[in-house]
């Protein structure tokens, strides 16, 4: 009798895997010669997941983003996002897919500036006296563009140190809210955080040292 597991007894596993890097490596030219950024790294993230990638500056958080996200393509490796081979996209594919499936929150905001969203906060507070108000309008500003990425239900939201430029109450609420959506819309959340309080959030820590995951 054949006691050995069914083969499709494994497929719901790789079913659930929304964000997959193979092998991912990044070189770059620099005057000491070629720079290796990303080194090797493979990972996989369910759907609905949240995953803190740390590490010192410098050691490949970003760029290892990029990639994942595709706004960035790697030397070698590659990455699926929801089944589809990012490295087999041209830049329009890529994008389209953005579009449809991710969104961005960086530490800069990035909102649009037909209207400065930092002004237009930070007006009622300079008028109520308050000495917070450009802290405290960043802080919302902040919020706004999170709503915004989360506005099209990504299946995967990509942060770049949300909370850098806040304050430590600031940044909390920031948090909440990242963690909120995260839960309730069941959008994968990836971020690159110093924030050891915001990383301890995650189901799990990504730890990066000289471009390799540990």
């Amino acid at each position: 009798m054949n006691n050995n597991p069914m083969p499709s007894a494994q497929a719901p596993v790789t079913r659930n895997h929304v964000l997959k890097a193979e092998n991912l490596s990044k070189q770059v030219s620099s005057p000491e010669g070629s720079l290796t950024i990303v080194d090797d790294v493979s990972l996989a993230i369910d759907a609905g997941e949240s995953v803190a990638v740390s590490g010192p500056s410098g050691a490949g958080k970003s760029t290892l983003l990029a990639l994942l996200a595709g706004l960035d393509l790697p030397t070698s490796g590659r990455v699926l996002l929801e089944g589809q081979d990012l490295t087999q996209l041209d830049e329009d594919g890529r994008a389209r897919l953005r579009a449809q499936r991710v969104g961005f929150v960086f530490q800069s905001f990035h909102l649009l500036p037909a209207l400065t969203a930092l002004e237009n906060v930070m007006l009622p507070l300079e008028l109520a006296g308050r000495s917070d108000a450009r802290r405290s309008a960043a802080g919302e500003q902040q919020r706004v563009a999170i709503a915004r990425a989360f506005v099209t239900r990504p299946a995967v939201l990509f942060a770049d140190e949300p909370t850098g430029n806040l304050d430590t109450v600031t940044g909390a609420r920031v948090g909440e809210l990242l963690f909120e959506l995260n839960a309730h819309a069941h959008t994968t959340l990836v971020l690159v955080t110093h924030d050891r309080e915001l990383a301890a959030r995650c189901n799990r820590v990504v730890r990066m040292e000289a471009g390799r995951a540990l």
